[in-house]
C-alpha cells in the first residue's frame, strides 16, 4: 500500500486539491501522505472514527455498507446500512458513487478493511472504512438498528 502510495504521488501533486468520489478529507494511521499533499490518492484506504461517521450517517449524505455476514447485519446494523457480505464481495456491485460517498463497515474493521482493500484495486477509487467497526460505533453509544422479528 506505501509503495502504491508513494508511487501515486507525482500524480497527486499534479492535481493539486483536486477532489473526487470517495477522496477522505483526513486519514488515521502511519505513512499516510493525503494530509500532506492535501489531495485523492488513487485506491486509497483510510478510515474514520465512529464519531466522524455519526454527523455524516445523520446527514445521510454517504452510503453505508455493511460487509457482515445477513445474520450478523440482522443482529442489529447501523442506520441506512445496506448488506453487501464479504463473502462474495464484488467492488463493481456497490451502491453508485453519485448516490453519496460510500462508506464500509463490520463487526471489528478486519473485513471491512478487507473489502475497502479489494474496492480501492479494483477501481482505483479511494474509500473509507469505520475504525472498529460497529463494536466502536457501540462503544461509542451510538444507536443501532435492531429489526423487529414478525
Amino acid at each position: 500500500m506505501r509503495l502504491t502510495a508513494l508511487l501515486a504521488l507525482p500524480l497527486a501533486a499534479s492535481v493539486g486539491g483536486c477532489a473526487g468520489y470517495g477522496a477522505a478529507p483526513a486519514a488515521h494511521g502511519t505513512g499516510d501522505t493525503s494530509q500532506v499533499i492535501g489531495a485523492l490518492i488513487p485506491g486509497e484506504v483510510t478510515t474514520l472514527t465512529a464519531a466522524e461517521l455519526a454527523p455524516l450517517v445523520s446527514a445521510g449524505t454517504i452510503v453505508l455498507v455493511d460487509v457482515r455476514t445477513p445474520l450478523e447485519y440482522a443482529s442489529g446494523h447501523i442506520t441506512g446500512a445496506v448488506n453487501r457480505p464479504l463473502a462474495g464481495f464484488d467492488p463493481f456491485a456497490l451502491p453508485d458513487p453519485d448516490e453519496g460517498e460510500v462508506i464500509l463497515y463490520c463487526r471489528s474493521s478486519a473485513r471491512s478493511g478487507e473489502a475497502a482493500r479489494q474496492y480501492g484495486e479494483a477501481t482505483g477509487l479511494s474509500i473509507r472504512h469505520l475504525e472498529g467497526g460497529i463494536v466502536a460505533w457501540k462503544d461509542a453509544g451510538l444507536p443501532v438498528v435492531v429489526p423487529q422479528e414478525r
